[in-house]
Formats: structure tokens, sequence, C-alpha cells
């Protein structure tokens, strides 16, 4: 391969078990097999807010379990369909958008989906990307949705 293809900056792609995120880690994978430069997948977590008789009661350690087998599930499905790809994961706390441009800073591209799990469900474009594409210190992918 080509030095001037090779790339050690890696793809940044936002995973939340969203079907947008799927296709962005997808796209993500396939490109970095194309550069030959590695993933980062990360997935940002809060712990969630709710209330009422309906809410779920779940741990911060429950919870954070949940997001890591998620997330190895995503890179592990990744990775089977692009072996020749290192792709790691960065599971933190923090505001999706955030820890994202936070890690856009050393990458080659960020590649996030249109929408995710958030609360503005119906929307063109999610609130996590919009802060992505206007505060990334690079270039950002916008993976949209199917529909």
């Amino acid at each position: 391969m080509s030095d001037r293809l090779h790339s050690s900056r890696p793809i940044v792609v936002g995973v939340d078990g969203s079907a947008p995120a799927r296709r962005a880690l997808d796209w993500a994978m396939a490109y970095a097999e194309l550069k030959g430069a590695p993933v980062l997948a990360v997935r940002a977590w809060q712990v969630p807010f709710s209330s009422g008789v309906d809410s779920t009661v779940m741990t911060t350690t429950e919870y954070v379990a949940a997001m890591r087998r998620d997330l190895e599930k995503a890179v592990d499905e990744a990775e089977l369909e692009h072996p020749r790809v290192h792709v790691s994961a960065l599971l933190t706390e923090g505001r999706p958008g955030r820890v994202l441009v936070d890690q856009s800073e050393h990458a080659d591209l960020l590649v996030v989906g249109s929408r995710g799990h958030g609360r503005l469900v119906g929307t063109a474009i999610g609130s996590v990307s919009q802060y992505c594409v206007t505060h990334g210190h690079g270039p950002v992918l916008v993976i949209r949705d199917d529909d």
C-alpha cells in the first residue's frame, strides 16, 4: 500500500447503538480499510435522568456495563466485516458531542450518524451531530438515516 494512502491518524466514529450510528461505523470501517487508517469507536455516556412511576432504576455500574457491552458488540461485528482494519473502542463519561469533538482533534475524520438515541427523535439532524459539525476540529461526515 502506498504511504500516501496510509494514515496513522484515526477515523473517529460515534457509536450509540442506534441504526444511524451502526451505519456510521460501517462507513468508517470501509473508508479506513481503503485509507489504511485505524478506527476509534467512541461511546460517551451520562447517567440518564428519569422520574415517575414507569422509570427504570439502574445503578451507574449497571448502566456503564450495558454501554460497554453494546460498544464491544458493535466493534466485534465491525471487525468481522473488516478484519484488516485496526479498531479500538473508547467508553467515557461525558456529553457525547463534546467527547467526540475532543477526540476529533487528532483524527483524520469524525463520522457520526444523523440521529442517535437522543430526545429529539424525528429531527433531520440530531443535536450531537449538529454539535460535531459546528465544533469539530477537522472534517465531519454525517451519515444520514435511511428514512
